[in-house]
């Protein structure tokens, strides 16, 4: 029997306070867990889909990408996984009525949380020109419709395929074939809000632009530092991955703004300890750094490390290492030693000693890991930020030497996947070579649009369509209002989608929500049960199985959806068989494997438990495939965001009761807020120093080089544990301050983790939108 979503759209402006805990999961998330997988799904359903989650004959979750272990657990799954489950297998369904009782206008007025909560879709909708309601639409006309308006366009490249992290590689690879095929690079996607700063630092420095760490190597690990993330809520399984690295002798550090719970002390609910007792403390050394100081401390601990060797030489750093695989050591080393202690401590905001206690960590380690997420990729210098970092590795040798290596922790499940599969705009020659040779075909050269260059494009009339597979672009990107008025610019939006969110009601002259098979839910085709497969963050492939009953008896996969655009639009001459990559995946994953390096008996090799680890040059065998082909060593200039007098450096971040725009709660548990999210975390005395007491309500205006100013609406000020100086809140509520223009030099990432604020006088609950 179906759950009722809630009827209301509840206020968020004034949440209960409690002081923020110490500790994370224990018998709380797994009370938390089984109450919201019950409301969502009910008690055997929930049971049934949960111990399928993560588990070598069953699904992977749909929502981080953090690795499986060699050997699964009973319960694979973290509290924000098992929501992640909730939210895509709940009973609540979507259909032509809802669409009928709800305009456009009445859905646009509504909350995220809300939309995300009236369950999932059923049916294809179409919203034509001028209409104020959806109408449904048939499979045939709706894949139809979509293909005559690609195929009038002026130019291939006024349309743009966006792409969510959520994607399988089989539909990954069939979309990015489908947009170069039609003869257009537009392929923006996540990443390019989130760890594109990584990849591009990691390309430049290592030759490759992932993370060169196994699970295997946390284990072995003497010191993991974690920078600019928080695993207690984003990546919760990491914790226990941590705790194992814990036990066997590595010391942690923590480097954020912010005190995370879950980096203070875990208690592990797979285990009677972690759910009674006191569970286990992670972190040996907080480093309470200022936002963007990053830079500057691994400059310092870079040049601390260059002055013991000094002082006792051949006994610091790798110099055999140095020699043999890396290039540009001496201009590093050079600049090195211009760095002025002043600015790195004006930058961090630590003390000196601090700096100096995490440098003889290091020393005492031989098997060092750095891990960073967003607190380290959202920032201007974030490219040379990470760069810093890779220095630091390189010194000692720790790239490619078991238990060490530089480890991104990326969100979404298939992010990663993603981009192996070829969802990138500016995609390297050898892939596309492969690609045209495998399908005969020639494949555009010229780089495509990135995510913000797509919403630069739909503003300026340049890109006309929109096709989005997942995801909830409006609510994912920044500057609020530009998106959504470029959005609204587009002749045509399409959204492959799950369950309502923001994206369908800011639309094109017209629209289509296309329905979607989810994680969960079995496909079957015309050869029979289908699986896919999805890359986690540690470069490990294996396959996905759903075991629930669709939504909707006609609903398309992902692949299907892909398949049938492409072969009305492209027509029958084309050089792509996409009946038979609909009928069995297993024919698409045989093209995969003669174009992406290492997918070599792909249908083979995903048989085995656990599935198999994808090359990696630097890990594997000290191969930096580099412009130089050597690890770079590379000069980075001390930059750290400068702050006027009387102004804050905010930064956006995530609710435990959240994953990237979705909404599962109102609650922030580990921070001690309950419902509500708007919310600006701020240190009492920068809080008093604004004239602000606890409970206070406030705008946040934020202020940009240019002059521009943007304004986020009555935000209740929330004395909390932050560095001075720094202030926090949600996203996507404070996208709106942050300029479509401002970005990461390199990667053109927006810059979400450096926001010159000041207060404003609150605008009153009126004054906010949906």
């Amino acid at each position: 029997m179906a759950r009722k979503a809630p009827a209301e759209d509840p206020a968020q402006d004034d949440p209960k306070v409690a002081l923020p805990k110490h500790a994370a999961a224990g018998l709380p998330a797994l009370l938390h867990t089984t109450t919201m997988a019950t409301a969502q799904m009910g008690a055997a359903r929930s049971v049934r889909t949960l111990l399928k989650l993560n588990q070598p004959d069953g699904f992977d979750c749909p929502g981080c990408a953090w690795p499986e272990p060699d050997h699964t657990h009973t319960a694979e799954f973290c509290e924000n996984g098992a929501k992640a489950v909730a939210e895509e297998a709940t009973l609540r369904r979507i259909g032509p009525e809802f669409f009928a009782e709800h305009s456009v206008a009445d859905l646009a007025d509504r909350s995220g949380y809300w939309l995300g909560q009236q369950g999932r879709l059923t049916t294809p909708m179409l919203l034509d020109q001028d209409a104020t309601h959806y109408t449904p639409i048939g499979w045939d006309a709706a894949l139809t419709l979509v293909a005559d308006e690609l195929k009038a366009l002026d130019t291939p490249n006024a349309a743009a395929f966006y792409t969510s992290g959520r994607t399988s590689n089989e539909a990954a690879f069939a979309f990015q074939l489908f947009a170069r095929q039609l003869g257009t690079n537009n392929l923006p996607d996540c990443s390019n809000m989130c760890h594109e700063s990584s990849g591009s630092a990691l390309t430049e420095t290592i030759g490759i632009g992932k993370g060169s760490v196994s699970l295997k190597d946390l284990y072995q690990a003497d010191l993991i530092i974690v920078a600019g993330q928080n695993p207690g809520t984003n990546h919760p399984r990491m914790l226990s991955a941590l705790e194992r690295a814990k036990r066997a002798g590595a010391r942690i550090v923590s480097v954020n703004p912010l005190p995370e719970a879950g980096l203070e002390r875990f208690r592990n609910p797979q285990n009677a300890r972690g759910l009674v007792g006191a569970g286990t403390k992670l972190t040996d050394l907080f480093l309470q750094i200022r936002l963007g100081g990053d830079l500057a401390l691994f400059r310092a601990l870079n040049l601390l490390l260059l002055k013991a060797e000094r002082k006792e030489p051949g006994t610091v750093l790798d110099h055999a290492f140095i020699a043999e695989h890396c290039h540009g050591f001496a201009e590093f080393a050079a600049d090195a030693e211009t760095t002025d202690w002043a600015a790195v401590l004006a930058a961090t905001g630590l003390p000196e000693g601090q700096i100096r206690e995490l440098a003889a960590l290091a020393l005492e380690s031989k098997r060092i890991v750095v891990c960073w997420a967003m607190g380290l990729t959202q920032h201007k210098h974030a490219v040379p930020t990470i760069r810093e970092v890779v220095n630091f590795l390189l010194l000692r040798g720790n790239i490619g030497r078991p238990g060490a290596g530089v480890c991104p922790v990326r969100g979404h499940s298939n992010v990663q996947g993603d981009r192996t599969m070829g969802i990138f705009e500016r995609p390297g020659k050898p892939f596309l070579d492969a690609l045209g040779k495998e399908f005969r075909f020639e494949p555009p050269r010229e780089h495509g649009l990135d995510v913000v260059d797509t919403v630069r494009g739909m503003r300026d009339g340049k890109v006309r369509v929109f096709f989005a597979m997942g995801g909830n672009f409006v609510s994912a990107t920044p500057d609020t209002a530009v998106t959504e008025a470029a959005m609204r610019r587009c002749r045509l939006t399409v959204h492959v989608s799950t369950k309502l969110n923001r994206s369908h009601v800011v639309t094109g002259a017209r629209a289509l929500i296309l329905p979607t098979l989810g994680r969960t839910d079995r496909d079957r085709q015309s050869s029979g049960p289908q699986q896919v497969t999805v890359e986690d963050s540690m470069g490990m492939v294996h396959a996905s199985r759903g075991a629930l009953r669709p939504p909707a008896d006609d609903l398309l996969s992902e692949t299907a959806i892909v398949c049938g655009l492409a072969r009305r639009t492209l027509g029958p001459g084309n050089t792509v068989p996409w009946e038979d990559f609909t009928a069995d995946y297993g024919n698409l994953r045989d093209r995969i494997a003669r174009v992406v390096p290492g997918f070599e008996d792909f249908n083979d090799r995903i048989k085995q438990p656990g599935g198999f680890a994808l090359p990696h040059g630097p890990r594997d065998t000290r191969a930096f495939p580099t412009a130089t082909g050597k690890a770079n060593f590379t000069v980075n200039p001390l930059t750290a965001p400068e702050v006027p007098a009387g102004r804050l450096l905010l930064q956006t971040l995530r609710s435990h009761d959240q994953y990237n725009t979705t909404i599962y709660g109102l609650d922030d548990r580990y921070r001690g807020i309950t419902d509500g999210r708007r919310v600006v975390l701020l240190h009492p005395d920068d809080a008093a120093e604004h004239g602000l007491a606890e409970g206070d309500h406030t705008d946040l205006v934020s202020e940009w080089t240019d002059g521009s100013t943007r304004r986020a609406p009555h935000f209740r000020v929330v004395h909390y544990p932050t560095t001075r100086g720094c202030a926090a809140a949600y996203y996507p509520e404070t996208n709106v301050l942050v300029p479509l223009d401002s970005t990461a030099d390199t990667s053109n990432t927006p810059t979400s983790k450096s926001v010159v604020i000041r207060f404003a006088e609150d605008s009153g609950a009126e004054a906010v939108g949906p």
